[in-house]
């Protein structure tokens, strides 16, 4: 490992030309998230033994296990929000070529569907969402449940849930406020089919070695050896930053309209801002203990000479700067782990963009360790 150690230290890490947005990648809005090329070219010089496969803790919206599919390897990820479970499961996915069909006979089902609609009870809706938004996206959702091949029933929820904030008052996926949006009957259907149509498109092209992925939707910390089946070869992941972003606040109204709770979401999410916000805050204590736990987890699910890798940055909790990456190198270390190396790399402007000033997050680490 020591030539793929070195060739590790020549790469930029910041990929300054990162552009996804006709790939698998860019299927579903999920602002902060962890860039491709990282777990891509991770994978790359790195690589996983054979009959293990590379995992990733908090999965996000897949990129690890995309990357993973495209370079051959069998990969599992767990998360706990669940828009995030559904992205990785869409994306790593065979779908059938009749995924527009079954789109279009869905919206004619609700165009025509008549009568009384059911629109679920969800806080503050009329302030974020115009009445004849309510009623399109009230009507689409049962008619894309009694789609029977869960697969396809998935992509069709994966693509309304992409189009909820355009057709919602919220400004935007990386601005939590409410401004007045020209919507008006039909959008709602129109922006469907046609997030349907470009998620096909997409899904159509993507051709990986394998496809041989599993995602798991729980508390990470809940989470013991008995739930990952297979050996791992090369865990690769992001953790929160705490106090820098909310994963569920953004991706509230995609919750409840599809059935889930963010409320247990937020009371789980692991660095979620508004937990420093309350009483009895968090501290960071609290932080060093979650990623001991975590990278115990990896320790004890790895294989002999397997390699973790860890991109975190840098956190401010009531304006104290806290070294995120030198809490993961001290519980790496307690686990049993080597630090291998030790890389930086600058963040992009437009990433983690959620009005963190607070933060002032611009830098963050690869931290590489062997087992």
């Amino acid at each position: 490992m020591k030539n793929g150690l070195a060739a590790l230290r020549k790469i930029n890490w910041d990929f300054p030309n990162s552009r996804k947005a006709d790939s698998v990648h860019a299927i579903h809005p999920y602002p902060a998230k962890f860039i491709s090329e990282i777990p891509q070219t991770l994978i790359e010089i790195i690589g996983a033994p054979d009959d293990t496969w590379v995992f990733d803790p908090f999965c996000g919206s897949g990129a690890t296990l995309v990357e993973s599919q495209l370079a051959g390897f069998p990969s599992m990820g767990i998360d706990l929000n669940p828009i995030a479970c559904l992205m990785s499961e869409v994306k790593t996915r065979p779908l059938d070529e009749a995924l527009p069909s079954f789109a279009q006979k869905v919206v004619a089902k609700a165009r025509n569907g008549g009568g009384e609609i059911t629109v679920p009870k969800i806080p503050n809706l009329d302030h974020w969402f115009k009445p004849e938004a309510q009623e399109e996206v009230a009507r689409l959702l049962p008619a894309i449940e009694e789609v029977e091949d869960i697969i396809v029933q998935d992509a069709l929820k994966l693509a309304l849930s992409s189009i909820l904030v355009r057709v919602s008052n919220q400004d935007s996926d990386t601005r939590y406020a409410a401004v007045e949006k020209n919507i008006g009957p039909g959008d709602v259907y129109q922006q469907f089919l046609y997030a349907v149509k470009r998620l096909w498109n997409i899904k159509s092209r993507y051709h990986p070695k394998t496809w041989e992925t599993k995602v798991l939707k729980k508390n990470i910390l809940e989470v013991r050896k008995d739930d990952i089946a297979k050996p791992v070869g090369l865990a690769i992941t992001s953790p929160p930053y705490p106090n820098a972003y909310e994963y569920w606040l953004y991706h509230k109204y995609r919750m409840f309209w599809l059935g889930y709770d963010p409320l247990d979401v937020k009371k789980d999410e692991i660095g979620a801002r508004a937990h420093y916000f309350k009483k009895n805050p968090p501290t960071i204590d609290d932080f060093k203990n979650q990623m001991s736990y975590v990278m115990a987890l990896l320790y004890d699910v790895l294989v002999d000479d397997g390699y973790a890798c860890i991109v975190i940055g840098r956190s401010k909790i009531h304006g104290q700067i806290i070294d995120n990456a030198a809490i993961m190198v001290d519980a790496a270390q307690a686990a049993g782990f080597e630090l291998a190396t030790k890389l930086q790399r600058r963040i992009a402007s437009n990433r983690k963009s959620f009005n963190l000033s607070h933060a002032n997050i611009k830098t963050e680490h690869i931290l590489i360790f062997a087992k």
